[in-house]
């Protein structure tokens, strides 16, 4: 926005700290600087749950760390042994999180039959994966079988052929 004087802008931001999760809200001058801050990302592995907290493992220094469930959020029904392309994030050396891959394939254990005739049509039904999360997935699947889900949303993208 310009201001009164016409010669320096103001911007409004929203910002989030990655190591608090605070949202902050301020505005700033266009000639102030900032202090830049370090960010690295290193391959990451999932390594196993004890049920209140789940483990992983930097697959660069081999150094382990768990996560609890409120700082992984909806992110605990994506993981399952084997899951690939994750990274954990560190910001000025302390840790920020871990980011899942785009996509992950989970094995449905629980649905309703499949419909008679049934096509790729917008028809959806209620699944419950391996992990215990429910989705919807198109009329024709069933019990057993592999589907990748977008861990962003929470949708069905395909089948994965075994």
């Amino acid at each position: 926005n310009p201001t009164a004087r016409g010669a320096s802008m103001i911007g409004k931001t929203k910002m989030r700290n990655l190591l608090t999760g605070q949202v902050l809200s301020d505005s700033f001058r266009s000639g102030d600087k900032f202090e830049e801050v370090d960010v690295e990302r290193h391959p990451c592995s999932f390594l196993y749950s004890d049920g209140t907290r789940w483990h992983f493992m930097d697959d660069t220094s081999y150094e382990q760390f768990d996560r609890g469930p409120k700082e992984l959020g909806d992110s605990t029904g994506f993981l399952v042994e084997g899951i690939e392309d994750m990274e954990v994030m560190f910001v000025d050396g302390a840790l920020a999180g871990v980011e899942l891959p785009n996509t992950v394939d989970l094995e449905i254990t629980d649905t309703t039959p499949p419909i008679k005739g049934a096509t790729a049509s917008a028809q959806l039904k209620s699944a419950t994966l391996e992990t215990g999360v429910e989705v919807q997935v198109p009329p024709y699947l069933v019990t057993g079988e592999r589907v990748r889900i977008d861990t962003r949303d929470s949708h069905y993208v395909e089948r994965v052929k075994q």
